[in-house]
């Protein structure tokens, strides 16, 4: 999942809905602009539906657990499944960078990939998302209607098209229908 302006807001939306039989990875990458990206896990954590780790070099990608992109490094998943981080440039002006998560995740997980693209200001995610796309994964955008800041679902839509675009109080019912076998 990758959000930016109004993605605190859209993540305690959808969060809460995910289902607890969930066996998936939730990788989140979030524009926060702060240092320390552990208060956005511990208000996560407390409307989650599953647990809300910040994402660690090389740690795993634990199924069943939302994992948040540290602040100042590119979190990248590496095709075993496991986690690491970066301090390459920045990547439309963000690090982490919702591209990077995106296309390194779409390199390990190719179509059984599930990608979310929802509020933000800038076009950060389009390119990652038409990675996903390109591997065989699924793309969800959010409405631009229903976002806080519509510049990033409409950058989406308009780089990578979008096999669901949906509201924001329909994403979990769709992760929820395409994650539980």
């Amino acid at each position: 999942m990758g959000c930016s302006a109004g993605g605190l807001a859209a993540l305690q939306r959808v969060l809460p809905a995910l289902d607890r039989r969930l066996a998936v990875p939730i990788v989140v990458c979030c524009h926060t602009g702060s240092a320390d990206v552990s208060l956005l896990v511990e208000i996560l954590a407390r409307v989650s539906a599953l647990p809300v780790v910040e994402a660690a070099e090389r740690a795993p990608a634990d199924p069943g657990v939302v994992h948040v992109a540290p602040s100042g490094y590119h979190l990248l998943v590496e095709p075993n499944a496991h986690f690491s981080l970066s301090v390459d440039a920045r990547v439309t002006y963000a690090r982490p960078s919702i591209d990077v998560l995106f296309e390194t995740a779409a390199d390990a997980w190719q179509g059984g990939l599930v990608a979310v693209l929802m509020t933000g200001a800038n076009s950060d995610g389009a390119t990652g998302l038409k990675a996903v796309r390109h591997a065989g994964g699924y793309a969800i955008v959010q409405d631009p209607l229903s976002a806080e800041s519509d510049v990033m679902p409409r950058a989406g839509l308009d780089i990578a098209g979008a096999d669901a675009c949906l509201p924001l109080d329909q994403i979990a019912q769709r992760l929820n229908e395409l994650c539980i076998p």
